[in-house]
């Protein structure tokens, strides 16, 4: 699978952003489409994710009421919604896919988008 992410850019304490992944190369049924962000210095960090095609979503706890996660099937596209947007989520967002069958790891990603929030 391959993976083009967009939709990062700055924007003020409170606000919104959407990123978008679009996925090519194969069918997405029996996937998950993932989203995670780094900081220097730090891991890379679990955000959300949704499955192919049931649409069953996971969030860490940071993000759980602010950032939705949604899917396209048609365009094969998955979206990252972040709302009430704070400084501590500014990062640099990468999209990723793994088949849902259990011990399956995230091995398909997608270059990263920066999303810097101010204060």
């Amino acid at each position: 699978v391959q993976l083009q992410a967009s939709g990062g850019g700055l924007v003020q304490a409170g606000g919104s952003l959407r990123l978008s992944c679009a996925a090519s190369g194969r069918t997405l049924v029996g996937y998950a489409l993932g989203w995670f962000r780094q900081t220097p210095g730090k891991d890379r960090e679990f955000v959300a994710s949704i499955t192919w095609p049931g649409g069953t979503t996971t969030y860490t706890d940071s993000v759980k009421g602010r950032f939705t996660s949604s899917r396209d099937n048609g365009k094969k596209t998955v979206y990252l919604q972040m709302n009430s947007l704070k400084p501590e989520d500014t990062a640099v967002y990468f999209c990723a896919a793994r088949h849902t069958r259990a011990g399956s790891s995230w091995n398909s990603w997608g270059q990263g988008t920066l999303v810097t929030v101010s204060s």
